[in-house]
């Protein structure tokens, strides 16, 4: 294999099998750092970077938020967004198992399964955002109506 040769993720197969314009954006990275630390490391303003969360409903199951990396999901929001009494989120130790990605590398496009999503109405103002590609160390940018396609997402108030 030769050294440029891009290493896709899965949900990069995804986009290219939706034909989705997506840019994606690697850097150096052996273990789980935070959002914010990516977006410095790659330069980017802080307000187009979103972070992918996954929380399980009171029903058991299980709901994706997508949300800017600075601000925190209102559990209250995310639960009613989704039609549920309450939301608790994943642990850790279960996000490979529920997900199919890792901590730091999880994304709302190509889960194990497809799981009812919901973008903070903050995307909808940019022309672009980033998110976790798939795997630590790859970020995509691509338009929110993108990610809102590839995800079955729907836009909503989730963030406090």
């Amino acid at each position: 294999m030769s050294k440029n040769k891009e290493i896709k993720t899965n949900a990069m197969r995804i986009l290219d099998g939706m034909k989705i314009e997506y840019e994606a954006k690697t850097y150096e990275c052996k273990d789980f750092v935070d959002g914010l630390q990516i977006a410095d490391l790659l330069g980017l303003p802080h307000d187009i970077v979103y972070k992918t969360l996954v929380a399980q409903g009171a029903s058991r199951q299980y709901y994706v938020y997508v949300i800017p990396v600075e601000s925190e999901l209102d559990l209250k929001k995310a639960a009613k967004s989704v039609g549920e009494k309450s939301v608790s989120m994943l642990h850790v130790k279960d996000i490979n198992a529920v997900t199919g990605y890792i901590r730091g590398g999880c994304t709302a496009i190509g889960m194990k399964k497809q799981y009812v999503t919901r973008i903070d109405n903050s995307a909808r103002e940019l022309e672009q955002m980033v998110v976790s590609g798939g795997r630590l160390g790859v970020q995509l940018r691509l338009s929110p109506a993108d990610l809102q396609k590839a995800c079955l997402g729907e836009f909503d108030d989730i963030i406090k």
